[in-house]
C-alpha cells in the first residue's frame, strides 16, 4: 500500500466471511519482537504472509492469517479452534515469553485489537490497551507445587463494533476488542471434526471465573476456544482509530509549547538587542571612522574583516556535515508536511517509516547541491573527493551500527531482523540513487559561480588574544546545546514513549510547531554567541557555529540514558545495546540536523555584518 493512501473503507454484508490476522508478538521489556506462529498457536492449514510494506518490515510486523473467522453480525459462542500438546520446547517458549510479558496483536479490517482496562471509576472513559498477554504467573507458597505457576490465556472473547448505513444495510467494522481467559476445558473422548467441551458449549455463555486456569506444562493438552459478539455502534468510519488515540494529556503538550516559546522569545529578545542596538551602533561608528589612527584603537569584531572568511581546518569535512544536514533537513520538513495533511496516520502502517527512508534517499540532491557550493567558496578543487565522503560517510556510519544491531537482533531468533532481502533492497536505495544523487547535486552546485565574499581575506592570519574562561570552546560548544534541547525535551518524551512503549504517535501538529521552534532556538542561539566570539576577536567561527548547535544532541543521548532507567522495564543485555544503539543513531541525526541550521544562521550573520561595514 502506498504511503499516501490511507486504509480502503470496507463495507459487509450480513453473513460476510471476516478474517482475524496475527501480527507479531511484543513486549516493551525485551524491545525483541517475534512472529505470532513462534509459540504454539493454532495453525491455519496454509500460512499466508501479508504483502508488507518497507516500514512494516524494518518495524518488524509480520501479518498473517489465522484459525479466527467470523460470520458478519452472526454471534458464536465456544467455538473451538484447534487442541495442541506442548512440548517441553513450547512449553519452556511460553514460559519465557509470559515473564517478558509479551503481547499478542492482532488485527481485523485493519484495525488493531485492543483490550479494554478494568476501570475503579465508571464516570471515566474507557481505556485501552494494545494486545492481548500471552498468559501470567502467579506465586504458590502453599500446597506441593511451591514456586511459580504459568497459565496461558487460552480463551479469547471477541466483540466487534459496527456502523450500520441507514439507506442500505452495508455494516462498517469500527471496533475491535478481545477479552482473553485462562481455562482448562474438559472433555470426555477428543473429536478433531466434532470437538464436545464439558466446560462450555455453542448455546451457554462462558463465565471464565468459574473454572481453573490452563496451566503451561510439559505434555499438557491446550485446547484453544473463542466467542464473538457483535455489537451495533454510533462511532463513524471517519473517527474508528479515536480508541487508539485516546490522549488525555493534551495540556503537557501545550505547556512543552509555551515553555519552548518562553526560551524563544528570550533569544528573540536577545538578537533583537544585539542586531538593533550594539551591531547598528557599532556598524554606524566603524563608518563614521575618519582617521587611521582611531582605527587602530578600535577594538571589535571589525578588526577581523580580513581573517573572518578564512577557511577553516578540514574545511572538506564541515561541507560534508553540512550537506548531509540539508538532506536531514529536507527529509524532516517535507515528512512533517506528508503527516500534518494526514499522509502517515497510524492506520497506514509502516508509512512514516517508508516515507523517512524514501525522502532521505531522494534529498542526497540538495545534499550534494550544499556541500558543493560551500566546497567551492573555500577554493576547493577536488569536489568528487568530498562527493564520495558525503555519499558514503553518515550512511555508512549509520548502516554499520544497524547491521551490527541486526546481527543481535537475529541471534535472539525475533522477527524484528531485517530479512536478507530488504538488506539489499536498502542497499540499493543508498548505492542505486542516493549516491547518484548526490554526484548529480555536486555537479550542478560546481558547476555555479562561487559564492564571493563580501570583504577580501589577508595573507597573513591575525594573533587571537587571549580568551576569557567563558569564551574557550568547550564551554560555549556545551552552553549553546542546553537551549535548543530545552526548547524540545517534553515532546522528546512523548516521542519516545511512542517508539519504546508502544503507543501510537499521531499529535503531529504539535511536533510541527516545536520543530520551528528548535529551528529558531538553534540559529538564535548560535548567532549570539557568534557574536560574542567575534568580538572577544576570535575568528575560528565556522566549526563552532556547528558545533553549538549540535551539542544539543549530546543532551539528547543523556536524556535517553536517564529515560531508560527511569522509564522503561529492560533488563536483557541485548535489549539494552538495542535501545543505546538506535538512540546513538538518533542522537547522531539530530546533532547533524542542528549543526546544519545553526552554521546556517551563523554564516548568514557573519556575511550580513561584513557587508555592512566600509572597509578601505
Amino acid at each position: 500500500m502506498p504511503f499516501g493512501l490511507a486504509s480502503r473503507c470496507l463495507r459487509y454484508k450480513w453473513g460476510d466471511e471476516l478474517q482475524v490476522k496475527v501480527n507479531k508478538l511484543s513486549s516493551t521489556k525485551t524491545q525483541l519482537p517475534y512472529d505470532y506462529y513462534f509459540l504454539d498457536y493454532c495453525k491455519p492449514a496454509k500460512i499466508v504472509n501479508s504483502a508488507e510494506n518497507l516500514g512494516e518490515v524494518l518495524r518488524g510486523d509480520r501479518i498473517e492469517n489465522s484459525v479466527y473467522t467470523f460470520k458478519m453480525r452472526m454471534d458464536e459462542t465456544c467455538k473451538v479452534a484447534c487442541r495442541t500438546k506442548l512440548t517441553p520446547e513450547a512449553a519452556k517458549n511460553f514460559k519465557e515469553q509470559i515473564d517478558d510479558e509479551y503481547r499478542v496483536n492482532m488485527m481485523l479490517d485493519n484495525l488493531p485489537v485492543a483490550v479494554p482496562r478494568s476501570r475503579r471509576d465508571e464516570s471515566q472513559p474507557p481505556s485501552y490497551e494494545h494486545g492481548f498477554r500471552v498468559g501470567y504467573k502467579e506465586r504458590q507458597s502453599t500446597g506441593q507445587n511451591k514456586g511459580e505457576k504459568y497459565s496461558i490465556n487460552n480463551h479469547l472473547s471477541f466483540r466487534v463494533m459496527y456502523h450500520k448505513d441507514p439507506e442500505t444495510e452495508d455494516t462498517r467494522i469500527v471496533g475491535f476488542e478481545v477479552t482473553p481467559s485462562s481455562i482448562r476445558h474438559e472433555y470426555n473422548d477428543w473429536d478433531d471434526k466434532n470437538p464436545r467441551l464439558l466446560t462450555c458449549n455453542p448455546s451457554t455463555k462462558l463465565t471464565p471465573n468459574a473454572h481453573n486456569p490452563q496451566e503451561v506444562a510439559d505434555d499438557a493438552y491446550v485446547v484453544f476456544t473463542y466467542d464473538v459478539t457483535f455489537q451495533t455502534s454510533n462511532i463513524k468510519w471517519a473517527s474508528r482509530w479515536d480508541t487508539y488515540l485516546l490522549m488525555n494529556d493534551d495540556q503537557i503538550h501545550w505547556f512543552s509549547i509555551i515553555n519552548s516559546l518562553m526560551i524563544v522569545l528570550f533569544l528573540s529578545g536577545m538578537v533583537a538587542m544585539i542586531m538593533m542596538r550594539t551591531l547598528y551602533r557599532d556598524i554606524a561608528n566603524y563608518n563614521q571612522l575618519e582617521t587611521q589612527d582611531e582605527a587602530q584603537e578600535e577594538t571589535g569584531w571589525k578588526l577581523l574583516h580580513g581573517d573572518v572568511f578564512r577557511p577553516p581546518i578540514n574545511s572538506g569535512l564541515l561541507c560534508v556535515y553540512v550537506g548531509t544536514g540539508v538532506q536531514f533537513f529536507g527529509m524532516t520538513l517535507v515528512t512533517m508536511i506528508f503527516a500534518l495533511l494526514g499522509f502517515l496516520s497510524p492506520s497506514n502502517r509502516g508509512g512514516l517509516m517508508t516515507a523517512l527512508v524514501l525522502l532521505w534517499v531522494f534529498m542526497g540532491l540538495f545534499a550534494g547541491y550544499s556541500s558543493a557550493r560551500l566546497y567551492k567558496m573555500f577554493k576547493g578543487t577536488e569536489w568528487k573527493k568530498i562527493t564520495l565522503k558525503m555519499a558514503f560517510m553518515f550512511p555508512g556510519i549509520v548502516f554499520t551500527i544497524f547491521f551490527v544491531l541486526n546481527a543481535l537482533i537475529w541471534g535472539e531468533k525475533s522477527s524484528g531482523a531485517v530479512p536478507f532481502g530488504t538488506m539489499f533492497a536498502l542497499v540499493f536505495l543508498w548505492f542505486g540513487i542516493s549516491v547518484p544523487l548526490v554526484f548529480v547535486g555536486s555537479y550542478l552546485g560546481f558547476k555555479k559561480p562561487a559564492i564571493e565574499d563580501p570583504v577580501k581575506t589577508n595573507k597573513i592570519p591575525r594573533q587571537i588574544p587571549e580568551q576569557a574562561w567563558y569564551m574557550q570552546p568547550g564551554f560555549s560548544i556545551l552552553i549553546g546545546g542546553i537551549l535548543p534541547f530545552g526548547a524540545v525535551f517534553i515532546e522528546l518524551f512523548f516521542i519516545l514513549t511512542s517508539i519504546w512503549l508502544n503507543q501510537f504517535y499521531y499529535i503531529f501538529g504539535f511536533l510541527f510547531i516545536v520543530f520551528v521552534i528548535l529551528v529558531i532556538t538553534c540559529a538564535e542561539i548560535t548567532i549570539v554567541l557568534c557574536y560574542f566570539q567575534l568580538c572577544s576577536e576570535d575568528y575560528h567561527w565556522w566549526w563552532r557555529a556547528y558545533l553549538t548547535a549540535g551539542s544539543s544532541a549530546l543532551y539528547l543521548f543523556l536524556y535517553s540514558a536517564f529515560y531508560f532507567f527511569t522509564k522503561l522495564e529492560i533488563t536483557k543485555v541485548v535489549s539494552g545495546i538495542l535501545y543505546f544503539g538506535y538512540m546513538l543513531i538518533g542522537s547522531y541525526a539530530f546533532f547533524v540536523l542542528t549543526g546544519t541550521i545553526g552554521f546556517h544562521a551563523c554564516f548568514w550573520f557573519v556575511r550580513k555584518i561584513y557587508s555592512s561595514v566600509k572597509i578601505d
